[in-house]
């Protein structure tokens, strides 16, 4: 992978996108899909607009299988006198540097924790306007085997099914929204996709956590569950494309965490889905890392399903 493409991953991960506000990565997406697409093998149809709010569908050829990779971040919104709400479940702590703007201009601001009140609140000497959403700083950190960033999660999804556009001639990738803070937007999302194109198959392009069975360089997640349980008979057989693919990949088993499959699951169509995508350190905090192999692998196994199913 040369570095041209790590900068796309670096842009990606600069757009201040929090769930909620994903407008701007979407207008991002599509001008980079508009700008690029005429280089992929085939052009796809851009479905986006009002009855999508702030998501975006790429539809190529006949579709049998897509890719899910929601575009929103953790972050906060100000409350009043400069305090702080979550935003999905970033990393708490002092001393992290914050960016946003209100109508009086750009904000860089530091996180204070108010151990009076047991709030957080921004170290801001004006009174920022209630309402302004404030993301990470990005401070992007590159060296021969890790790339590291805030909003790797899941700027990294978003980049990797970006790369498997270049390829797919027959498949959908849908860029959703408000993952990070409960969802939302998937069951329309896949209400579509079923009703227009038959689409019983979903791979959730996402990215996961290092743990004591899951280590950096080993290659891409294949997860057999999280707080969800995809069905057992596509998971076997995602893991028999795994191993006749030569492509290095790891099993996951977790009991916590979900992701855009949550949505598919509970929705009221036969959908079968996976998560797979490489982990991470520093899961949610300024300083989330991944390991290069592990990236190439996610974008080469998704090339590979997107053939094959």
């Amino acid at each position: 992978m040369h570095s041209a493409d790590y900068d796309l991953l670096r842009q990606l991960c600069a757009v201040r996108a929090p769930s909620g506000n994903e407008g701007p990565m979407r207008d991002f997406l599509l001008e980079y899909v508009q700008a690029n697409m005429q280089n992929w093998k085939v052009q796809p149809q851009l479905v986006y607009g009002d009855d999508f709010q702030d998501c975006l569908i790429l539809v190529f050829g006949k579709p049998r299988t897509a890719i899910f990779a929601h575009t929103d971040s953790i972050g906060f919104t100000v409350r009043y006198d400069n305090k702080l709400v979550q935003i999905g479940g970033p990393v708490l702590k002092t001393g992290t540097k914050l960016v946003g703007s209100d109508s009086a201009g750009e904000i860089e601001s530091t996180v204070l924790f108010d151990e009076e009140i047991g709030l957080l609140c921004l170290d801001s000497l004006r009174q920022i306007e209630r309402g302004t959403e404030m993301t990470f700083k990005p401070v992007w950190r590159e060296d021969d085997e890790f790339v590291q960033c805030c909003y790797l999660d899941n700027r990294l999804g978003v980049y990797s099914a970006l790369k498997t556009a270049e390829t797919i001639t027959d498949g959908a990738i849908v860029f959703s929204c408000w993952e990070e803070h409960g969802g939302g937007s998937v069951s329309y999302l896949i209400k579509y996709l079923y009703e227009q194109y038959r689409i019983r198959q979903a791979l959730i392009s996402d990215i996961t956590w290092v743990t004591e069975g899951v280590h950096p360089g080993h290659g891409v997640v294949i997860s057999m569950r999280d707080r969800s349980l995809p069905r057992r008979s596509f998971v076997n057989k995602i893991i028999g494309h795994g191993k006749e693919s030569g492509i290095p990949y790891q099993l996951e088993v977790e009991e916590h965490g979900g992701s855009d499959g949550k949505e598919i699951q509970a929705s009221p169509y036969p959908i079968d889905w996976i998560f797979i995508g490489a982990a991470e350190d520093h899961v949610h905090s300024p300083d989330e890392k991944v390991h290069k192999k592990d990236i190439d692998s996610m974008v080469d196994f998704y090339n590979y399903l997107m053939e094959k199913l």
